[in-house]
């Protein structure tokens, strides 16, 4: 049965089967010794979508990225940003996706149209989506920012072809060593009448935390040099992550993506077997911030004549890539900020 944790002793209860976007749920199975996070993701996932004409193959990817995002920067239990971005060779070369504490998201894809649709009509008809040919080669590297006053702390793990939940599950194995599963999924609904379409996305994580010392065993990464044909050492996975992995491994989808199933549903038909207890609901917002204040700071930091070389009209358009919004300056005033020297460091780095 699922409980919630609202009281000192909670009571056993059965899963609230109102589905509400825009929250991420955090959960614990006792029995399995997980614990993981749902994100479903509805109007903010429009509203991050709606500041630039992507094609819907790009909205899929930076659906799947919010979606990650979203998971993994709202365990932050800190004040500060979550930031996942790629640097790649495929037709999306570029997505950055920027979660501040507790629940604010903003999101930028950029891409090749034309290799885009290269590769869309060399396709078989009816292919599926492929968030790996989209982003090719590159890597992909999770950044937490607290601000000046502590270091940024930064995970790189290499894209080889692969999509985001693979890249995922490679960063938990090199960098934390917490065995960790993720799903992702995204979809759109088709409204009638013509109507413009929304979009939805989904996320499931759970990671394998035994309160026993011993029992998550450190994988052998591969040594890179290692003669071909050679034996590796294989790690033998505790039945209880195991167990956990082939539940997790039924998730669908339509699932992950379903308007009328709740989270808590989701999970009782996952885990009741076990037992799985629910946490309070945390919001997710889509909302930027950049303002006019952060933009002219940023301004402020370049040189004199990186200023100079753009300014158009006796003025300095900036657009910011996240919200599409344009903030107009006066070159003078730039100036006058520059010499001034009341630049904010940290909300340049922001802006």
């Amino acid at each position: 049965m699922t409980t919630h944790s609202a009281s000192p002793s909670p009571a056993p209860r059965g899963p609230d089967p109102r589905a509400v976007d825009d929250r991420v749920t955090p959960f614990h199975i006792d029995g399995l010794d997980v614990r993981g996070r749902v994100v479903r993701l509805g109007t903010s996932l429009d509203a991050v979508l709606a500041h630039h004409d992507y094609p819907a193959a790009v909205k899929r990817l930076l659906g799947e990225a919010v979606a990650l995002t979203v998971l993994l920067g709202s365990t932050l239990k800190i004040q500060g940003r979550f930031i996942l971005q790629t640097r790649t060779d495929g037709p999306v070369d570029l997505l950055v996706v920027d979660f501040t504490a507790p629940h604010d998201v903003r999101a930028y894809a950029r891409f090749d149209l034309e290799r885009l649709q290269a590769m869309q009509a060399g396709l078989p008809a009816g292919a599926g989506f492929d968030s790996g040919a989209l982003l090719g080669h590159g890597h992909l590297a999770m950044t937490i920012d607290q601000g000046l006053s502590v270091n940024r702390y930064q995970g790189v793990v290499a894209l080889e072809g692969g999509g985001l939940e693979a890249a995922a599950h490679q960063y938990f194995t090199q960098s934390e060593q917490i065995p960790t599963r993720v799903r992702l999924a995204v979809a759109e609904e088709m409204r009638p009448g013509g109507a413009p379409s929304s979009w939805r996305a989904g996320g499931l994580m759970v990671q394998f935390l035994p309160t026993e010392g011993g029992r998550v065993r450190p994988v052998d990464l591969h040594p890179g040099d290692a003669p071909e044909g050679t034996d590796l050492p294989e790690t033998e996975e505790d039945d209880s992550w195991v167990e956990a992995l082939s539940l997790v491994g039924t998730v669908e989808d339509v699932e992950l993506v379903d308007a009328d199933l709740s989270s808590e549903r989701l999970l009782f038909r996952l885990f009741h077997e076990r037992g799985v207890r629910v946490f309070e609901t945390e919001n997710v917002v889509a909302k930027c911030s950049c303002s006019r204040d952060r933009v002219m700071n940023v301004l402020a930091s370049f040189t004199p004549e990186e200023r100079t070389s753009l300014v158009e009209n006796d003025k300095i358009a900036v657009t910011c890539e996240f919200c599409g919004r344009t903030y107009d300056f006066k070159a003078e005033e730039i100036v006058d900020v520059a010499e001034d020297g009341s630049g904010d460091s940290d909300a340049a780095a922001q802006g």
